[in-house]
């Protein structure tokens, strides 16, 4: 079964060296709105200055974290039942289910410990991967954005995507 080998737990700093590894594959670069050629001391001191109080999960395969998913909760008080993330994943390990398994944990823990009804994000239009799974956790659709970001040269287009917690 495809994420049964994988493990979900908080990312720590010390995890930086695999973080920086991750965040510099080509996929994971245009995938999300990350830098190339970002050094060791710029991802450790990012870990090391981490809201604690900010949800950080990380995919680990054989002692290795793979993939990562950070919330990012409103600070507006009206819109304190939303909240937004960023995920990627390491290029060797993208389609064995590392996605999945830590949007299902961040899912989990919005839906049943932190009271999070509305659940935003931003994806490359031409990101069709992300945005299938993405549908398969029920997030839909709601706008395009034209010209969102500057990638290898070019503007890219980014879809907007929201998953409603069901009323219980």
């Amino acid at each position: 079964m495809p994420g049964s080998d994988v493990k979900i737990r908080p990312v720590e700093p010390e995890d930086w060296p695999d973080i920086n590894e991750m965040l510099a594959q080509p996929r994971v670069i245009s995938g999300t709105l990350q830098l190339p050629f970002r050094s060791l001391a710029f991802h450790r001191q990012r870990l090391e200055k981490n809201d604690p109080a900010r949800p950080h999960l990380g995919a680990v395969i054989e002692g290795k974290l793979v993939g990562d998913i950070m919330l990012v909760q409103s600070t507006n008080e009206r819109r304190s039942h939303a909240a937004s993330f960023g995920m990627c994943v390491h290029d060797a390990y993208q389609g064995r289910g590392v996605g999945s398994a830590l949007l299902s944990a961040l899912l989990e823990l919005t839906d049943r410990w932190l009271n999070i009804r509305r659940m935003e994000l931003t994806v490359f239009a031409d990101n069709a991967r992300a945005i299938g799974l993405y549908e398969k956790h029920g997030f839909e659709r709601e706008g395009f954005h034209r010209d969102f970001a500057f990638r290898d040269g070019a503007f890219v287009d980014a879809l907007a995507m929201a998953r409603l917690r069901p009323r219980t």
